[in-house]
């Protein structure tokens, strides 16, 4: 079907039964503003089912955001996206669905095959010239190894949090981020990233935030692997030091990534809109708000949040997983 050509339709949802990718059509404007990729951010756009086989591809640049949740990758893709620079794709829920598939026990072949043609689905940019910037889901980071040999020439960015950080965002989350954490480390065990001699009834009796922590940590592990095994197509960032220096982390991703874009721009960026709203909701904030959303429930948990750190720093020892991956994107 020629229109699904046209880069307005999303490569959306993968149905491996009958071997089909349903496609949405989601124009560039609402893709910017929403938040999530998601069916309950995109409404009900118009679709189209195709064959997998015969789904639209493109040798469209890809560049990733990789990240370990609430450490502003949302904001990163947001400040990226431009017209003439780069397209963003924050959490398209086709690379969820192969996970899925993946874990229901699809055959390892057949994985590699329908992630292959997905990201060739993805790959179109809407103007000449621009790289498709990426941010899976942190459930897709068990991908991570498949999609970096599938596009061995896409430059990768992996963001987290410093621990204390993330543990404050769980705890301001409340009763929703304290089962998320627990939801997230479950599918990390599952997918066989998550170990730390934790047998199953250890694993029942940690605390909500022992659970972030050790989310935490298997992602911190599976990122200093890839920075091991990648090379100089991955940089590492966190929250904090984006958020401290914006421009040159623009700067540096705009060199990273190759895309267009000077100093001036990432200073107009930093400067600018992007960085005076909340990233998932559009309503003003900065760090200032940032604080204050986490300062309350931080206090009132800092005996359980200083307890797990120390714990997740002897974890950390005794299994040998670096709080900081290395290769970062910018110097100290």
């Amino acid at each position: 079907m020629a229109s699904a050509l046209d880069p307005e339709w999303l490569a959306h949802r993968l149905d491996p039964v009958s071997g089909t990718l349903l496609f949405a059509r989601v124009p560039r404007a609402q893709r910017a503003a929403v938040p999530f990729l998601t069916d309950d951010h995109l409404g009900t756009p118009e679709t189209r089912v195709l064959a997998l086989g015969e789904a639209p591809a493109a040798t469209g640049r890809l560049a990733f955001v990789f990240h370990s949740a609430f450490c502003c990758s949302t904001l990163i893709v947001n400040a990226l996206e431009a017209p003439g620079r780069a397209t963003g794709l924050k959490e398209p829920v086709l690379l969820n669905d192969i996970v899925g598939w993946r874990a229901r026990g699809a055959e390892a072949g057949a994985v590699r095959a329908a992630l292959d043609r997905g990201l060739a689905a993805l790959a179109r940019p809407f103007e000449a010239g621009e790289a498709v910037v990426v941010k899976p889901s942190n459930l897709v980071n068990s991908l991570l190894p498949m999609i970096a040999a599938l596009r061995p020439e896409a430059p990768i960015l992996l963001l987290h949090a410093p621990l204390a950080v993330f543990l404050r965002s769980i705890a301001s989350k409340g009763l929703w981020g304290r089962l998320w954490v627990r939801e997230l480390a479950w599918k990390l065990r599952r997918d066989r990233l998550l170990d730390f001699g934790l047998d199953p009834e250890a694993f029942f009796r940690l605390t909500d935030l022992q659970a972030a922590a050790v989310g935490w940590l298997a992602q911190q592990k599976l990122f200093g692997e890839a920075v091991g095994r990648l090379g100089a197509r991955v940089r590492t960032l966190d929250s904090e030091t984006f958020l401290d220096r914006p421009a040159e982390a623009l700067v540096a991703l705009f060199r990273h990534f190759g895309l267009a874009g000077s100093r001036a721009d990432a200073r107009a960026v930093a400067e600018g809109p992007v960085f005076a709203r909340d990233a998932k909701t559009g309503s003003p904030f900065g760090r200032a708000a940032r604080e204050a959303v986490h300062g309350g429930p931080a206090a009132a948990n800092a005996d359980e949040i200083a307890k797990v750190e120390a714990w997740a720093e002897v974890m950390a020892r005794t299994f040998g997983v670096a709080s900081t991956p290395g290769a970062p994107l910018l110097a100290p």
